[in-house]
């Protein structure tokens, strides 16, 4: 009976140290697209993004002036990176082109005419006030004669303000950028 007491005491000690209110969650969430280009990709299976490390997991990576990465267990994003990211890209693609672009696996009876692989080498929130998104992408026919498209890509957006808000907006802005090259194959 004493060591329950003992145990169910140490719970409740350990659940008063850890607050849910100290630990902030930031959205990987481009503003709204409106339609404005033409639809190249027609209907489109994307498989998951492929982050580095840093990148894919929980807590904000950034680079501090010494070039190191950092992050801070209670600065963290709101759902998995590379889930986040596949979701907003696909949403953003299917926004500005029209196109049927879905997150893996591909859920509808008539399957997709092309799939989608994006493969990211760099996704870093620098020292010098920029995050850079590169990598390539790659865009294959699920069947046909088609040719395949392979494209490199280098953005660089500025990042207005300091701490993790200011991080995931120019985050969210670069897979905005991202997902406008993709959608017109360039």
């Amino acid at each position: 009976m004493a060591r329950l007491s003992i145990v169910t005491m140490a719970l409740v000690a350990l659940a008063a140290c850890s607050s849910p209110t100290d630990t902030a969650r930031y959205p990987l969430d481009p503003a709204p697209a409106t339609k404005s280009l033409p639809n190249r990709i027609g209907t489109a299976e994307l498989r998951e993004v492929s982050l580095p490390q840093y990148a894919s997991g929980q807590e904000i990576a950034y680079q501090t002036a010494d070039g190191a990465l950092r992050s801070d267990p209670k600065q963290i994003w709101a759902d998995d990176p590379p889930r986040a990211m596949t979701l907003a890209l696909a949403r953003e693609i299917s926004a500005l082109s029209g196109a049927t672009v879905i997150a893996e696996p591909w859920p509808l009876a008539d399957m997709p005419a092309r799939r989608i692989e994006v493969r990211v080498e760099q996704f870093l929130p620098g020292a010098d006030g920029v995050v850079r998104l590169s990598g390539a992408y790659y865009v294959t026919p699920a069947a046909g004669a088609s040719a395949d498209v392979v494209r490199r890509f280098d953005l660089r957006l500025p990042i207005a303000g300091e701490g993790p808000a200011a991080i995931a907006a120019a985050q969210s802005a670069a897979v905005a950028a991202l997902a406008a090259q993709i959608a017109q194959l360039k």
